[in-house]
């Protein structure tokens, strides 16, 4: 078997699950092979329960976004214009089903991109919940290169485990970004890095 960030043909299963954050109410189609099949993952809840939803205003951009938590939860609690980018292609479609099924579709555009392969642009924020799995090089991909489509005063926020290395990671980011730790919980660190 492999890992839900590849794109190997599993067979298919598709559940339907719900979660409310923030007193909102949320539907996602989920399926074998994505990541947190069985619903919403205590880290992403956290990660969106806790940015500063006043500051993550213009455009967002959701690297890895499987099948489409973040992105959604964000464009629908904010009404901002959201990417949401993965390189697995079944999360892809069920992201786009997910916009459509939580009525976001018209906040949001959905591709595939290999890390940044695919995107351009500059974005007010990247929200992450990294493919631990994927090795620290895509990790480090993901949060490393962040800057280079961050705007100017730009955000990336992202959650990781204590335990996945979310200790080393703050010391590398801070020689890139001004990094925050804005919340500790469960052993999953939310960690905001300012250009």
């Amino acid at each position: 078997m492999g890992h839900y960030f590849t794109n190997e043909q599993l067979p298919s299963d598709i559940k339907e699950t719900t979660c409310v954050v923030l007193n909102q109410h949320f539907k996602f189609l989920t399926d074998n092979g994505v990541f947190s099949k069985d619903g919403l993952d205590f880290g992403s809840r956290l990660l969106l329960e806790v940015i500063p939803q006043e500051e993550v205003g213009g455009k967002i951009l959701d690297m890895g976004c499987g099948y489409g938590v973040l992105g959604i939860i964000l464009a629908k609690l904010t009404s901002s214009k959201v990417d949401m980018v993965d390189v697995n292609r079944r999360a892809l479609h069920l992201a786009k089903r997910n916009a459509q099924l939580n009525g976001v579709s018209s906040y949001v555009s959905i591709f595939e991109s290999d890390c940044y392969s695919e995107v351009s642009g500059k974005y007010s924020s990247i929200v992450t919940n990294p493919p631990i799995r994927a090795g620290k090089k895509i990790v480090y991909d993901i949060v490393m290169n962040a800057r280079n489509y961050l705007a100017d005063g730009g955000n990336l926020y992202l959650v990781i485990r204590k335990e996945q290395g979310a200790k080393s990671l703050i010391v590398d980011l801070e020689k890139v970004y001004t990094v925050k730790v804005l919340e500790r919980k469960k052993g999953f660190f939310i960690i905001q890095c300012h250009l």
